[in-house]
């Protein structure tokens, strides 16, 4: 039986008849061609080697990590030890019966309360161990009073629960109750929990009694656990968060200096370059960005006993994090220097190899003040002398500055510096009101796209002569100006209009982008000053942290 043309049967079989004269057998579903051998259908091998390869590449990764990090692998090793114990405790043998029906509640408190840190433990314990109290003597209060109601008590305990939520849920949103959020979470649902469930039994002090019970027996195992087992301090982390900026902002202030000096010129614009940073300049940022971390860690070390080297009460964490500002506001200084290495007008090397030696010295002190304010912070030493830290720097800075005042024909155009102002300009002046001095029209619009040549396009002749006449209008003072001048002018001013060379003298273009790139390096000299200057009120606040918080004495060698 033949099969008719474009039929379903016809195309299934004009397919077997391809496969079959291409060389596919049967049994294993491969084909050889030019030697070359080819398996359309995986192999029992491949099924078996794939899936182990991925296994080994994940035990290769989490191996890494692991070493990378021990802490991780110690914390999640005392979970599970937390986890076992209260587990034991559960199975055991204890006189209340009735206890073994709310056993889970205290092996969620382990699971939910057991943080990384001490301080962060502390504060979860004690948040739901309150709110567990509170709840519990509030829930049998209104027990209580809702058997008084006698028919209305089902309504009168679900109003309550609505009351309850939306006093609780209101107060977590305030801002001064932020570090209390949890609690006010585990209020709630233990007030809900204590009501629906002693409603049902009418069971309500056993309920609130049993509840609290295992969860401070969930919340002791888990603090002993995390305490007495290779303990991991939030104060500690916060203070080696401080001493590790230090470095990172020292580092990239020399290399910002050192790169600037090197002048090394970009095939693109840098600005417009997405990952070109280097990693100083993310050391920078890790200081930059690390405001709400240490801001989280001194919430947690605020619940810390005395431990270690910090064995004073009332340890003040506040003021590292006030150091910390303080460095960050120096930080911000190092960035905008990298964004005068990044910008797209730069100064000739030449003319930055005239203030090299004293813009290294200057980025090698401040370095050096700030190695040293890390080195005290992380011995906890007391600064020697506190203004004698800042002596040298402060030196590299004046030299710095009297190299500018001497050499200051280099920053600017001198070509066309005003030493007295002309007669009849003082004259014509008389004549003008503040309106027209407020129209002037600025001649330049952005040098560094017309030195590019990034916009090429053309004026007609009539919109030149008209807006010529209105340029003369506004600048009387200034005299009759001639058509190519006024019609460089108007190419100048105009935003987002046509701009190439043939309209304007190649010489005043190169006098212009000479004048902005020169600009450019007095820019970073004066960050660099500035720099030093806030280096001064970072010195202050070390010395403050120092006394207040007892730092030792530095031994004198």
């Amino acid at each position: 039986m033949e099969a008719r043309a474009g039929s379903f049967r016809q195309s299934f079989m004009e397919k077997k008849q391809r496969l079959l004269s291409e060389g596919y057998s049967n049994g294993r579903m491969e084909s050889i061609n030019g030697g070359t051998k080819r398996h359309y259908c995986p192999s029992l091998g491949d099924m078996v080697i794939k899936p182990w390869k991925v296994l080994q590449e994940m035990i290769t990764s989490a191996w890494q990590y692991a070493c990378s990090e021990p802490r991780n692998v110690i914390f999640s090793a005392k979970v599970g030890l937390a986890l076992v114990i209260i587990t034991v405790l559960m199975f055991m043998n204890i006189p209340n019966k009735a206890i073994d029906r709310y056993a889970i509640w205290a092996i969620m408190t382990v699971i939910l309360v057991f943080e990384f840190s001490i301080g962060a433990t502390l504060n979860k314990g004690f948040n739901r161990g309150l709110g567990t109290l509170f709840a519990g003597g509030l829930a049998m209060g209104v027990a209580e009073l809702s058997l008084m109601t006698e028919k209305l008590e089902l309504a009168f305990i679900i109003s309550s629960i609505f009351i309850a939520g939306f006093c609780s849920t209101f107060m977590k949103l305030h801002p001064k109750m932020k570090h209390y959020e949890y609690g006010f979470r585990v209020f709630l649902l233990t007030y809900c929990i204590v009501l629906v469930s002693g409603y049902k039994k009418e069971e309500f002090l056993k309920t609130a009694v049993n509840r609290f019970l295992l969860i401070s027996m969930g919340a002791a195992v888990g603090l002993l656990v995390n305490i007495c087992i290779y303990p991991i301090w939030a104060g500690e982390d916060l203070h080696r968060s401080v001493v590790k900026n230090f470095y990172s902002v020292a580092n990239a202030l020399e290399g910002c200096v050192d790169e600037y000096l090197q002048y090394c010129e970009y095939d693109r614009i840098p600005s417009k370059v997405p990952g070109n940073q280097g990693l100083l300049y993310e050391g920078c940022m890790s200081a930059v960005r690390s405001t709400s971390k240490e801001a989280t860690l001194e919430g947690f070390a605020l619940w810390e006993p005395p431990h270690g080297r910090y064995k004073k009460f009332n340890y003040p964490w506040k003021n590292y994090v006030k150091l910390s500002g303080a460095l960050r506001h120096c930080a911000f200084m190092v960035m905008a220097l990298r964004g005068c290495i990044d910008s797209e007008i730069q100064a000739p090397p030449e003319r930055r190899q005239v203030f090299s030696s004293e813009l290294q010295r200057v980025s090698s002190e401040g370095a050096k003040v700030l190695h040293e304010l890390a080195e005290k912070a992380k011995k906890m030493e007391k600064l020697k002398d506190g203004d004698g830290i800042l002596l040298e720097v402060c030196k590299a800075a004046e030299e710095l500055q009297k190299k500018i005042d001497s050499k200051s024909y280099l920053l600017i155009n001198s070509d066309s510096w005003v030493i007295k102002k002309p007669e009849d300009l003082d004259n014509a002046g008389n004549h003008y009101d503040i309106r027209e001095n407020e129209n002037k029209i600025l001649r330049i619009k952005s040098f560094s796209e017309t030195c590019l040549n990034l916009r090429s396009v053309s004026l007609s002749k009539s919109s030149k002569e008209i807006s010529t006449k209105k340029i003369v209008e506004c600048l009387p003072g200034e005299g009759i100006l001639s058509e190519s001048t006024s019609n460089e002018q108007i190419l100048w001013s105009s935003y987002g209009s046509p701009l190439t060379f043939e309209d304007v003298h190649n010489d005043e273009v190169s006098k212009t982008y000479e004048s902005a790139s020169a600009l450019s390096l007095a820019t970073f000299t004066s960050l660099l000053i500035e720099f030093v200057f806030r280096l001064q009120n970072l010195v202050e606040i070390f010395q403050e942290l120092s006394e207040v918080a007892c730092f030792k004495e530095t031994l004198l060698t």
